[in-house]
């Protein structure tokens, strides 16, 4: 069994065992057709261990705090699908350039007060970000919870994630790219490296 697979073992035992608040009971996988659609309707591909959890485990329904969002239905708790989601940030922010969001960066989860945990799909290891819009500032809303999808699996089912209690207020890198992946030019960091 491949590191992946027994991720994924481990990942739908704590999704048969746990529901998030709002979630009766686990939703019933999406077939190929449903993830089809979905990235049609997103223009790109889903990271495949995104995929993954999605076809074999379940339509949301699962992980930290509220759970994965449904890929392409809303849930029980009334949250939009992450297809919706994503394709509503996209558009508002084509509509006020100060908040824009970058092409390819999937929510996938929702912490609460405009917060959520996002799947960077144009990144090879499907990096996790959180989007933490409270200070006011697009610049300083986005950060890097995760380096890899698989890692922010780990980190849920192991219990040792930023939203547990006994690591509240661990720092989290701020996501250096997301200047450059919304057209708002380099970093301050990539222009201190450029001299």
């Amino acid at each position: 069994m491949t590191e992946i697979e027994q991720l994924l073992a481990r990942v739908a035992d704590k999704a048969r065992n746990t529901r998030p608040w709002g979630w009766a009971s686990l939703p019933e996988p999406v077939d190929a057709a449903t993830r089809a659609r979905a990235e049609a309707a997103l223009g790109f591909p889903l990271p495949p261990l995104l995929a993954e959890l999605y076809q074999r485990i379940g339509d949301g329904g699962f992980g930290p705090d509220y759970g994965l969002l449904p890929l392409l239905d809303s849930s029980p708790a009334g949250e939009p699908a992450a297809v919706a989601q994503y394709l509503a940030n996209r558009e508002s922010g084509a509509q006020d350039p100060d908040w824009p969001w970058p092409e390819g960066v999937l929510p996938i989860s929702h912490w609460g007060c405009a917060m959520y945990a996002c799947v960077d799909c144009r990144s090879p290891q499907a990096t996790v970000l959180l989007f933490e819009p409270n200070p006011g500032d697009a610049d300083q809303a986005w950060f890097v919870d995760a380096p890899t999808l698989a890692d922010w699996l780990r980190a849920w089912v192991d219990g040792t994630g930023w939203y547990e209690e006994e690591n509240e207020g661990a720092e989290m890198a701020p996501w250096a790219e997301f200047r450059i992946r919304t057209g708002r030019g380099p970093t301050t960091a990539g222009m201190a490296q450029a001299s």
